[in-house]
């Protein structure tokens, strides 16, 4: 069986960096010590509003990264042009909102669609291409129609009820349904959004998820452990 890869977020050292408007914390520190630490990707969302991470991070981290690089990227004319600048490893296209705390669900593939499918077109040129999408079998078969390589479902939903100790099986059975198409149709399938130690443990038993991406909590739990054994205790976890 295949290793699962780890892509660490980083978005929010650059949080409490940008708190006091200062030049630290560094997200270029962080993301060369989550490598140190075994993590397989770094990821990171350059936001319309830059509220975390900034231009000047994604180019000093790109030129010092030797693991992947991973962009969360609205589907914007503004943002194709920075990945055909750019051009990381790997783009995640994720919904955005100015006024929301955090990415709240998957895309709305019918949305503007044409114009999805140009972007994703353009830039699968430079990097490999992911959609993030609900748990949703329609939105799984329209990933591939639209031409990606991989998709990442938003476990949010299911995170939240692993949380509050709450009934999780039937969220839990959507997510190993969109696993199994999402395979079956040749998709990539990754995982991300709420996920800590409990929900990923959970996840991982389920066969057929490649890569988790975790940012929130991750960053959160190192104030108390350290990036480094969170990392690798987030490693032991999904291997």
């Amino acid at each position: 069986m295949s290793k699962i890869r780890l892509g660490v977020n980083i978005d929010h050292v650059a949080t409490v960096r940008n708190a006091r408007g200062d030049i630290y914390p560094s997200p270029l520190r962080a993301a060369l010590l989550a490598q140190k630490s075994g993590a397989d990707s770094i990821t990171i969302h350059l936001r319309e509003d830059r509220r975390h991470i900034k231009e000047k991070d994604l180019k000093d981290i790109k030129s010092k990264l030797k693991i992947p690089l991973n962009l969360e990227i609205a589907a914007t004319k503004e943002m194709m042009e920075i990945v055909l600048k750019r051009k990381p490893s790997f783009v995640c296209i994720v919904p955005e909102k100015r006024e929301e705390l955090t990415t709240e669900g998957g895309l709305n593939l019918s949305f503007k669609r044409s114009f999805l499918k140009k972007i994703i077109n353009k830039l699968k040129k430079v990097s490999r291409i992911s959609l993030f999408i609900e748990p949703n079998l329609k939105d799984i078969q329209d990933s591939k129609n639209l031409n990606v390589d991989c998709i990442e479902i938003h476990t949010g939903k299911f995170c939240n009820l692993v949380n509050k100790n709450k009934d999780y099986k039937n969220e839990l059975n959507k997510i190993k349904k969109a696993i199994n198409l999402g395979n079956k149709l040749g998709l990539e399938v990754h995982a991300g959004h709420g996920l800590t130690f409990k929900s990923a443990k959970i996840l991982s038993k389920l066969s057929g998820i490649k890569e988790f991406n975790i940012g929130h909590f991750l960053i959160g739990e190192s104030i108390f452990m350290g990036l480094e054994k969170t990392i690798k205790k987030f490693r032991k976890i999904i291997k």
